[in-house]
């Protein structure tokens, strides 16, 4: 029986699908920050529109760094996956 994992990060996989949900979630905030930059029309409201703006910016960026750390992450899986196989294969006959 294999030990099931207590936090997120305890395997590659974990990490990779923890990365995935938090870029989601960057994104789905960024839409909503969208809307919320379009409603604001009264030109009274500048200065939330100009808060809003910069939300939106760092939100981007945080995307962009999660969708990076995703595929380092992926790159790691694939890479763990080709090196296990190797030795799999490399294995003298008998042992």
């Amino acid at each position: 029986m294999s030990k099931k994992p207590e936090t997120p990060f305890e395997n590659i996989e974990g990490a990779h699908e923890y990365t995935s949900l938090l870029l989601e979630a960057a994104q789905d905030a960024r839409k909503e920050v969208q809307v919320e930059i379009a409603r604001v029309t009264d030109p009274k409201l500048g200065r939330r529109k100009e808060a809003l703006q910069l939300v939106q910016y760092k939100l981007e960026k945080l995307s962009s760094h999660l969708a990076t750390s995703r595929q380092i992450l992926n790159d790691l899986r694939m890479l763990r996956r080709l090196l296990l196989d190797e030795r799999k294969t490399h294995r003298p006959p008998g042992v």
